[in-house]
């Protein structure tokens, strides 16, 4: 037999804070092709941890790791899950089907990873279910199915792209014992047609019907041995071929957009929630974005209408001063003298006092304002009827006024 797995001085360390945890101990461990072996131990022994390190799932700490003389420590991720998918399929105590579908479309998933089309795929999960013993259960969901039944799904399924090496974890634990018998007479049927078999247990009667058994205890193989004579190796049925990129690519968003629908159409409910759950989220950005410009909008206008480039000039040498020359400190002269300023562009004289306005029986008292025609620019003031000064009106001392929103409503009703 060729070597297939080689493990050397291989140790697996987990860090919880400043305390390094031992899970495998300088394990060292050659499994040739066509072997079907039981890695047998107790709860906390390394055996899954093992088993991760052999299926690619996880990196050892230290030691080196081969798979048919392919050294994995310096593998990127994409390079590790070519490599699971070209040699290993994988068998769990739980299934891990999904619920939503059917039987040959679980089948069919490490196959949409090899890029392969939906032809090819189809006729290689319906033959590997028939085989299975599972021809009238193909369009069978996952909870329509028996545990034994569902074990046998997940037996195809890792055989849908060959299955070089079978990985198998607890495969019996969550069975009754006729099914557990079945499953282990498929495991054994595929160690005859050439598949190499892993099985990890905690069960002697598995392990005992392997042709290997290798018991692991605290991290460290304490025994090997072999049960009894191998039958000559047979080369294993290739898969179908992996499909270029291009088209890998294609199919497998393809079938994701389709796995998304049947997902969306299996779970109604949710899928409504979900929705909502999003438009409502959705609604609720754009109503804070609104009214936050809203806002900003209001705020700026507002800073506007103060006249946030604005200066104002008051007499006198302080605010408040009563002093009569303090009064007469500005005068029109000094407003011409402004506006010739290049940096200046609208200057306006104000002068107010309170008096009271009316209009027949209306009487209501008013702030009136003295100001020139650039009065309207400086405040950005805008008209909703009539025109501004002119400077005509200005020169003759005109008895005009402009009259705000205010007053218009309280003298001039509609």
């Amino acid at each position: 037999m060729s070597a297939l797995l080689e493990l050397n001085n291989v140790s697996r360390l987990y860090t919880n804070g400043e305390e390094d945890t031992v899970v495998l101990d300088q394990i060292s461990l050659t499994i040739n092709a066509g072997e079907m072996v039981a890695i047998i131990g107790a709860s906390g022994s390394g055996k899954s941890t093992l088993m991760n390190i052999l299926g690619c799932l996880d990196k050892p700490s230290s030691g080196e790791y081969k798979v048919a003389g392919q050294c994995v420590a310096d593998m990127e991720s994409d390079q590790l899950a070519a490599l699971r998918r070209e040699h290993f399929g994988f068998i769990f105590q739980r299934y891990h089907l999904m619920a939503h579908l059917t039987a040959e479309q679980n089948v069919e998933i490490p196959a949409i990873y090899a890029g392969k089309s939906t032809e090819q795929r189809k006729e290689r999960a319906r033959a590997l279910l028939t085989r299975l013993g599972l021809a009238e259960r193909i369009h069978y969901r996952p909870s329509q199915l028996s545990g034994g039944q569902q074990q046998r799904v997940s037996i195809a399924r890792a055989l849908m792209n060959g299955g070089e090496v079978i990985l198998a974890d607890e495969p019996t634990g969550a069975l009754d014992s006729q099914s557990g018998k079945e499953v282990m007479a498929i495991l054994k049927q595929l160690n005859q047609q050439g598949h190499t078999v892993i099985i990890v247990t905690h069960d002697p009667l598995i392990a005992q019907q392997a042709d290997r058994i290798i018991e692991i205890k605290d991290g460290q193989i304490i025994s090997d041995n072999n049960n009894h004579h191998s039958a000559p190796v047979k080369k294993v049925p290739p898969a179908i071929q992996t499909a270029s990129y291009f088209q890998q690519v294609i199919g497998r968003f393809t079938q994701a957009l389709n796995m998304a629908w049947r997902a969306m159409v299996v779970n109604k409910i949710r899928t409504l929630l979900t929705m909502l759950g999003i438009i409502i989220g959705i609604a609720s950005v754009v109503t804070i974005i609104v009214i936050g410009d809203a806002a900003k909008d209001r705020v700026l206008a507002d800073i506007k209408a103060i006249g946030a480039n604005t200066i104002d000039i008051y007499p006198g040498k302080e605010l408040g001063s009563d002093s009569p020359e303090d009064k007469q400190s500005l005068t029109i002269q000094d407003v011409d003298a402004l506006k010739q300023q290049s940096y200046i562009q609208s200057v306006t004289p104000q002068i107010y006092f309170s008096s009271r306005l009316r209009r027949g029986n209306q009487d209501a008292p008013a702030t009136v304002s003295g100001v020139n025609e650039d009065y309207f620019s400086v405040y950005a003031l805008k008209f909703a009827q009539g025109s501004t000064f002119t400077p005509d009106m200005i020169h003759r001392q005109a008895q005009v006024v402009v009259i705000d929103e205010n007053t218009r409503h309280r003298f001039f009703p509609e």
